[in-house]
């Protein structure tokens, strides 16, 4: 690396200094990035800076989520940016482009690179190319107490001269280290000019042709060049990057441009016997190396940490199976138990609450306008609140005790292979996890897939594992009236079933399946405030997309009801019901609320058949298994719908709704005929 008078580092008291730019500065809202590998604390400093001040949404026009928080320190309203972990800033996927983009063209004021300090080697190939893109920058170096048990000292004033940029050390979830770097970070977003890090430089040969491409970019390419660094557009296009060459493509004589950049790569290719993106991605990785050996000392050879004992055994390739098993069987243990204790108390005060707004609306409304209420507006909010969240928030909280604590990464890699199989990797695991609690913040973390086309098979899968809802459909009537052995058949037949056809997806679906690249963290002890933070979020969220398609679902079938129209349906729906399925024609009226919500079709079930004079006991035990292999076959919910429709539009979730419901149909009629040949 070599500086230069524009790109200088400069020293300086941050005390003194944060006064001085306090007093000359006018106070004003600041933006700052936060820029990381995945795993490597950059969410707990988010949180540390940000606490419950937070929202979450989408990037415009893409898929990937967004998190944004405020602060006020110093006087200044500060904006925090939680770019997406990624470990480079290559093209290769959806994050990567996301968060140079925000990089590049909206120009944050400062970026606050995190860096897990116990793998600093690994970890400064970010930086560098985070340098590359030119833009000002400080470095939290994280996790420096996991360092030092590894007996790894770091000199940080020595790390900061070599990059040109201010180091802090940090322990995030403690808070240790979080104050001075928010003084850094606004005493370095005030400069100006801003002060920039060191130009990274390569070996001749490659200087040669960056300096060349360089050149041709900005005489031929202004387009790019008042967006991003030329330099930087010089080294992407060696690279061969596919976003900057659709770019360029599109460009007035953009095609030729690139065929003489494509010539001037293969002269590189010719001289190392490497393609050029192989060789800068070596000149990176040799660099962070230099880096590292200047200044990291290893003090002390140290003992096998607990820590250390506890990462093998769960990565072990038979005790790590076992682990797993254990872990799910406890975590779903105690989501079910729970949920359904805690579901019936809620249930139980929320009745008598809705009883009495009934009597209360019936004084001065009109029957049918009470029956829409209720049943409705306040029905709808009940069953969110008495089914779903139940559920749902015990397994936020648990799932954000193994995300913090470390150990949902290696239950990713354990089941990489197994989900190689459907042409997924193993960080696909953990949106079928979530499935088992909710199927709408599972398809929503289909988002961690790197492509379009990974998210959208994982999210295909996710639709078929049976949730908290459905699980209650299956345990109330197969486990109660047919046996346990059953409801064990039918989700080990779910488990076929998302194998099979998420193999005839990954063959259908064009495209290559991409490899797993994950970080594996350190253990540690979870932090109760990021727990809480995350549970917060996520319940947030799924409120928001789900509540209010509930209700809105809610009143439109009741309308449907009251009207008079639903027998129709019925009536129409009597050759699938009856001669395909071998149920009571009746029972399409719970299947068709079951669109709205699945643990209505168990409530609507017994009231439907009791208004022909049946009950449920008097379904066989063949028509009970049909119908709840229908129900965990079929669309989840409207809600479900909704949130596929957030993540992969109208036309993909649609066709996913179709062709779960005639799967249902078509396994549902052929259960029925193979299991009356047997009981």
């Amino acid at each position: 690396m070599k500086p230069n008078p524009a790109r200088k580092a400069r020293s300086y008291d941050s005390q003194a200094t944060a006064v001085e730019t306090g007093s000359a500065a006018s106070k004003k809202e600041l933006r700052i990035a936060l820029a990381g590998n995945a795993n490597v604390g950059k969410s707990a400093i988010f949180n540390q800076l940000t606490g419950l001040n937070q929202v979450t949404g989408n990037w415009p026009g893409k898929t990937v989520e967004r998190a944004e928080g405020t602060l006020f320190f110093e006087g200044h309203r500060i904006r925090v940016i939680d770019l997406p972990g990624t470990y480079s800033l290559s093209a290769y996927s959806m994050e990567e482009i996301v968060s140079r983009d925000y990089l590049a063209v909206e120009k944050p004021d400062i970026i606050i690179n995190v860096v897990d300090a116990s793998a600093l080697e690994r970890n400064l190939y970010l930086p560098l190319q985070l340098i590359e893109l030119e833009v000002p920058m400080v470095m939290a170096l994280n996790q420096v107490d996991f360092a030092a048990k590894k007996g790894l000292r770091i000199d940080t004033e020595k790390l900061a001269q070599i990059l040109g940029v201010q180091v802090v050390p940090t322990v995030a979830v403690t808070g240790s280290g979080i104050t001075e770097l928010l003084e850094t970070v606004v005493c370095e977003a005030l400069k100006e000019p801003k002060t920039l890090p060191h130009e990274i430089t390569y070996g001749k040969e490659i200087e040669e042709h960056i300096q060349a491409t360089q050149n041709l970019v900005v005489s031929n390419i202004p387009q790019l060049t008042a967006v991003y660094p030329s330099r930087w557009l010089a080294i992407k296009l060696l690279e061969k990057d596919s976003d900057i060459m659709e770019k360029v493509a599109v460009l007035a004589d953009g095609k030729s441009k690139l065929t003489l950049v494509e010539e001037l790569g293969a002269e590189l290719e010719m001289v190392h016997g490497e393609t050029p993106p192989v060789i800068m991605a070596a000149e990176r990785y040799a660099l962070a190396s230099k880096m590292a050996k200047e200044v990291v000392t290893i003090e002390a050879s140290p003992r096998i940490s607990v820590e250390q004992k506890l990462a093998a055994v769960t990565t072990h390739r038979v005790f790590g199976y076992l682990i797993l098993a254990g872990v799910a069987a406890a975590v779903f243990g105690a989501i079910f138990s729970g949920g359904t204790l805690l579901s019936e108390w809620l249930d139980s005060g929320l009745t008598w609450l809705s009883d009495g707004a009934a009597n209360a609306f019936a004084t001065f409304l009109p029957a049918a306008a009470v029956d829409l209420l209720i049943n409705g507006v306040i029905g709808g909010i009940i069953a969110g609140i008495t089914i779903a969240l139940p559920y749902i928030v015990p397994f936020y909280i648990i799932l954000a005790l193994l995300e913090d604590s470390g150990y949902l990464p290696r239950a990713a890699f354990l089941m990489d292979n197994v989900m190689h199989k459907i042409g997924l990797h193993g960080k696909a695991f953990i949106p079928l996890l979530l499935g088992y609690g909710c199927t709408v913040p599972a398809c929503i973390g289909c988002r961690i897939m790197e492509t379009k086309r990974e998210r959208f098979l994982a999210a295909f899968v996710v639709l078929l594992i049976p949730c908290a809802a459905r699980t209650v459909v299956i345990l109330g009537l197969v486990g109660a009236y047919v046996g346990l052995p059953a409801v064990i058949g039918l989700y080990l037949f779910d488990l076929v079933l998302v194998f099979g056809l998420g193999r005839i997806a990954f063959k259908v679906l064009p495209g290559e399946p991409v490899g797993l690249i994950m970080e594996m963290p350190n253990y540690k002890k979870p932090s109760a405030k990021t727990v809480l933070i995350k549970t917060w979020s996520r319940t947030k969220d799924f409120v928001y997309v789900a509540f209010p398609i509930i209700i809105v679902g809610s009143i439109i079938v009741e309308a449907f009801a009251l009207s008079g129209l639903m027998p129709y349906f019925v009536d129409a729906a009597s050759p699938v019901m009856t001669w395909w399925l071998g149920l009571p024609a009746v029972v399409a009226i719970p299947l068709i609320f079951g669109i709205l919500r699945k643990e209505l079709t168990l409530i609507l079930l017994s009231t439907t058949l009791a208004a022909v004079g049946l009950g449920v006991a008097s379904l066989s035990a063949v028509q009970m298994i049909v119908f709840a292999l229908v129900v965990m076959i079929y669309i989840p919910c409207l809600a479900t719908i909704a949130a596929c429709k957030r993540e992969f539009g109208w036309k993909k979730s649609l066709g996913m709704a179709a062709i779960d419901i005639a799967l249902a149909l078509l396994i549902g009629g052929l259960a029925f005929r193979i299991l009356s040949l047997f009981m």
